[in-house]
């Protein structure tokens, strides 16, 4: 037989039970689609946690305090190694080569007031004049506070975008007062054009000298135990530098300041490669797992071919003896089965593919989760149903091109 032939026959018999054969397809076609959707929610998740950590900044270099907390009737040692301080920053800009900024935060929720206007819950973040470097953030217009006015706490703050248009709305900020927290005044002496973070919110904090935030918006009895401790410093390294050799330097300073061994800090030292590097691992955990789940939604289709696919050659036993008795060889028997089965699984592959990635794209705009359709997925299942038809369909096939023709044709 040649292949038009058996290919005709083998779509013939499918298509005089569509329903049968629908509902056939329908394991593969699920295990298809669901193979492509889990992977374009997997990849979309990480390039969004990606995409989150690379908007805090470029090449950064994370270093957080030890959660210890220091009383007032600790020794000078023992209050050292509590984690990090606001003096550590002077240290590391002074002694460690190769770095392009350094940044510190402290963060505080106050009530901010302009005219008549009232925002509250607004975050005051704490910094310093290399912030715009570490963060990547830019000015729309004015300009960030110096050293001078770090060093001084004199009361100036930036804007974030959107504070700034609810606070002013279409009239310019700059050199305008505003009273933030128990009525500290402070001069508006810049606003940050628009910057999108998923996990940092630019637009909608303002920015003032950290020794502001140290005086005027931190609660005497948090001063009291913290003194002037912080969480984290974020380090900027340039490009040209050696990440390793920077982080090597900050760690042997950091360990002699604290009075702690390099072996056993008081700080960890994170890269954005590593939280990226880790958040991968966990997805790529959970990827193989949804994967599985889905390769058991195909091998739940194939049994189902296969089942069907016997089925058939039961319900055309005197059909397979009459193509015999007019010259069809075992071998051709055989292969018109395994091609219904496999028309019946590639068939459910086209179809599962529509649905993974008509399902992607809507799981991605109404779901309130980035998807990413990956290329690989769709060959992969695609492969994978052809696979299942060869797998599932070969055992009906062979059972068809055993039969005997004389008991074939006596079949009823």
């Amino acid at each position: 037989m040649s292949f038009n032939e058996i290919f005709t026959v083998s779509w013939k018999s499918i298509s005089s039970n569509k329903s049968r054969s629908l509902l056939t397809m329908l394991g593969v076609i699920i295990g298809v689609g669901a193979v492509i959707v889990m992977m374009s929610v997997s990849a979309g998740t990480e390039a969004a946690i990606s995409s989150s950590i690379d908007s805090l900044g470029s090449n950064l270099v994370f270093i957080s305090g030890a959660n210890q907390r220091g009383g007032p009737n600790q020794s000078t040692t023992s209050r050292l190694a509590t984690g990090l301080v606001y003096s550590d920053v002077a240290a590391i800009q002074s002694q460690v080569s190769g770095i392009a900024g350094i940044s510190v935060e402290q963060q505080a929720s106050e009530t901010v007031k302009a005219g008549g206007t009232v925002l509250t819950g607004i975050a005051v973040d704490g910094t310093t004049t290399d912030y715009p470097i570490v963060r990547g953030v830019t000015l729309q217009s004015g300009r960030f506070f110096n050293t001078t006015e770090v060093s001084q706490a004199q009361k100036v703050v930036v804007l974030g975008n959107s504070i700034a248009c609810q606070l002013s709305g279409n009239t310019d900020p700059i050199g305008q007062p505003i009273v933030g927290g128990n009525d500290v005044r402070l001069t508006v002496i810049g606003v940050l054009a628009p910057k999108s973070s998923a996990s940092t919110s630019f637009d909608s904090m303002i920015y003032t000298p950290i020794q502001v935030v140290f005086q005027k918006f931190t609660s005497s009895e948090f001063s009291r135990f913290m003194g002037d401790r912080v969480r984290t410093l974020f380090v900027s390294v340039d490009p040209t530098a050696n990440m390793t050799d920077v982080i090597q330097q900050m760690t042997i300073l950091l360990a002699k300041r604290h009075n702690v061994t390099a072996d056993a800090p008081d700080f960890t030292i994170t890269t954005q490669d590593d939280i990226i590097s880790t958040q991968e691992a966990t997805t790529a955990t959970f990827r193989t797992l949804l994967a599985w789940v889905a390769g058991i939604s195909l091998v739940v289709g194939g049994i189902g071919i296969m089942n069907i696919m016997l089925v058939s050659v039961s319900e055309r036993t005197r059909e397979i003896g009459l193509r015999q008795a007019i010259g069809a060889t075992p071998g051709d028997i055989q292969i018109q089965f395994l091609t219904e089965a496999i028309m019946l699984s590639m068939t459910g592959g086209i179809l599962g593919v529509l649905l993974g990635v008509g399902g992607s794209y809507l799981f991605g705009k109404f779901g309130g989760m980035p998807t990413v359709i990956v290329p690989f997925s769709i060959v992969l299942s695609f492969a994978s149903s052809a696979f299942v038809g060869v797998f599932f369909g070969f055992i009906p096939a062979q059972t068809a091109a055993k039969l005997d023709p004389i008991i074939a044709l006596r079949h009823n």
